[in-house]
């Protein structure tokens, strides 16, 4: 379907956001996260509109622009006229964590097979690897209560979250909270390796933990080896590498 390019209705910085979002959308499918159309990866416009960016349902990951991602409203409403459809069901859970998270700008949320499985183990995430630590740094879970379409359940998926950045939905996959689009794509690739790792070492021996003394050390350490910007470290190399690959994203 040809797609009218939206970069001269909206502004430098909401086009810039697109581009950027589409890139992660694009990543995710070339990382091997996505699960057809069946996820999302939303995006706070700048502003006091409170709007987002979200996939086109219907679109796989790997065919999504900058100009085909849909601008709605809190309640999944197209602010920009677009001939695809949304899935307000979808939006569910990323407009409680928006609503609850004014510091953060991108919600990533995946199904992937490793991700799903150490939701549905009572264990959770084990302090096994270093990666695991990043993650237990700043780690909640949220219980499943079925297919995530009911507003009602957005209160209690606020509370479980409160200011964490990794949130095992359980029985359900995976979701991550980036103060930008960089950021939430690193945390998942963090977040996806973990749950790999996880499942790798329980397939061997006996398991050996990292001393609790380091897990709780993590949050400072990654502060000083990335300045706090890990997002934007590693990001101009992921754009790189899609580039090589396939540059229609920025259409």
């Amino acid at each position: 379907m040809e797609i009218a390019s939206l970069k001269q209705v909206v502004s430098a910085e909401e086009w810039q956001l697109r581009v950027d979002l589409a890139a992660c959308y694009r990543l995710v499918a070339l990382y091997g996260w996505s699960d057809l159309v069946f996820t999302h990866i939303s995006a706070r416009v700048p502003g006091p509109e409170h709007h987002f960016l979200i996939n086109p349902y219907g679109l796989m990951f790997d065919e999504i622009t900058a100009s085909s991602l849909v601008k709605v409203d809190q309640q999944c409403n197209k602010v920009i006229d677009s001939p695809f459809p949304v899935n307000p069901a979808g939006f569910v859970i990323h407009s409680a964590v928006h609503e609850a998270r004014e510091d953060i700008q991108c919600v990533l949320h995946t199904h992937t097979r490793a991700g799903v499985a150490v939701s549905a183990q009572k264990c959770g995430i084990l302090p096994i690897s270093q990666q695991a630590t990043f993650v237990i740094a700043s780690l909640a879970y949220h219980d499943y209560e079925g297919v995530a379409f009911r507003p009602d359940e957005k209160p209690r998926l606020q509370a479980d979250l409160g200011d964490a950045n990794y949130l095992v939905l359980r029985n359900h996959g995976l979701l991550v909270t980036g103060k930008t689009i960089a950021d939430a794509f690193l945390q998942m690739y963090t977040f996806e390796n973990t749950c790999r790792i996880q499942l790798d070492a329980q397939a061997g021996g006996e398991l050996v933990s990292v001393n609790p003394a380091i897990v709780k050390g993590v949050g400072e350490a990654m502060r000083v080896q990335t300045g706090g910007q890990a997002g934007a470290f590693v990001w101009p190399s992921l754009i790189r590498k899609l580039d090589r690959v396939d540059a229609s994203y920025k259409d």
